[in-house]
């Protein structure tokens, strides 16, 4: 079981004030999230938020005429569910899947809707938090319009190293080629050219980070955008 302390692992988690930290330990619950794993279904009231600490939730929206797109993700950098304390409860689209498995602190709503009431530094971080998740969202569509498929693979295997803390992780091309909306076909040749740089290396869905700097210079502007905006609204930020 992961054992809470000062530093969960989880970014928005270490920077509450002690105080409130201390408050809603209690609440707070380690869990495993599996891949595939439904933590929200759209229609339902929120009840849970999850903070990640080396899993990745997948944020998505489904149509009404049931196909699927992906908005975002959320990783130790982040957290799922600020719905539940920001006016309404209930999402009709948003569903919320396990991308990588991996751990998270899961913790009741109500908890959460009482700091965020009564104290304004934790509120202050909330919303800096719904801040840096709306110019994620922007970022993305923004992204997926304008920039090649190359840059925009890169950025997201950077994407998906910091949110896990981890340059190795199991992300199948089927699951990249949803994020980037684009074939599965165009993921493996965009892949296969970061591997002959030796920038990466894969086998099946397990993927590693050979080269970090190379595969920053071969990701779009949209990660250093992303990072840099994160860091300014929440702090400057390392791996554990």
């Amino acid at each position: 079981m992961l054992k809470i302390t000062v530093k969960t692992g989880n970014r928005i988690l270490d920077l509450l004030p002690t105080d409130v930290l201390e408050r809603l330990k209690p609440a707070l619950e380690p869990v495993d999230i599996v891949r595939n794993q439904i933590v929200h279904h759209p229609g339902e009231e929120i009840r849970f938020l999850y903070f990640p600490i080396t899993c990745m939730i997948s944020i998505t929206v489904t149509m009404s005429e049931g196909l699927t797109v992906e908005a975002g993700a959320a990783g130790s950098r982040e957290v799922v569910g600020i719905n539940a304390f920001m006016g309404g409860r209930e999402t009709t689209q948003t569903e919320y899947v396990g991308q990588i498995a991996g751990k998270a602190l899961k913790i009741a709503a109500d908890p959460v809707k009482v700091e965020f009431d009564r104290n304004t530094e934790f509120r202050s971080i909330m919303l800096k938090y719904t801040q840096a998740l709306i110019a994620q969202i922007s970022q993305n569509a923004a992204c997926n319009k304008l920039h090649q498929l190359g840059p925009r693979c890169a950025r997201w295997l950077l994407e998906v190293s910091d949110r896990i803390q981890s340059d190795s992780f199991a992300l199948s091309h089927e699951f990249i080629a949803e994020m980037l909306g684009i074939s599965r076909v165009s993921v493996t040749l965009a892949m296969e050219t970061l591997k002959k740089k030796n920038i990466i290396k894969y086998a099946r869905s397990n993927i590693s980070i050979l080269d970090m700097p190379a595969l920053e210079r071969e990701s779009c502007e949209c990660y250093s955008i992303l990072h840099e905006e994160y860091d300014r609204l929440l702090g400057t930020h390392s791996r554990n």
